[in-house]
């Protein structure tokens, strides 16, 4: 009586590699497309927090931070007018974050959108554009 001998074939192993190759084939470019919308992702995320925040700030004080005050007033209690009399010690975030291309988050108050405008400029960094260069905004979210 022959004894077999345990396992796998050259051929078997091809197979197995072949397929691997196939579907890598189709997985890898749908997975590569997708770092462009990850970081679109990430910037409504940002924009979302810091809008709560900033919502916070306006419960505190009756009023949301003018533009010159900026985002700023978020983390260190802001100078000039309006006033921030009911500012909180702690802050309403530790630290200001930038939008996923490197760029710090815009913001206007008054906005031409709402009683504030806050915005990643996108990827290219410029007011406008479209597709990944895109202005992401607090109105889109």
């Amino acid at each position: 009586m022959q004894q077999r001998q345990q396992g796998f074939t050259l051929i078997e192993i091809m197979v197995v590699v072949v397929i691997l190759g196939i579907l890598a084939a189709l997985v890898v470019p749908q997975v590569m497309s997708r770092p462009d919308q990850a970081k679109v992702t990430v910037a409504q995320g940002d924009i979302k927090a810091i809008a709560a925040a900033l919502d916070m700030y306006r419960l505190d004080n009756h009023v949301y931070p003018s533009t010159q005050q900026g985002l700023e007033a978020l983390v260190k209690k802001p100078s000039g007018m309006p006033a921030a009399k009911n500012w909180n010690k702690d802050g309403y975030l530790k630290r200001l974050p930038v939008d996923p291309w490197g760029n710090p988050y815009q913001y206007l108050a008054p906005g031409s959108q709402g009683p504030f405008d806050l915005y990643s400029l996108g990827a290219d960094g410029k007011e406008g554009g479209s597709e990944n260069a895109a202005d992401i905004g607090n109105w889109d979210l």
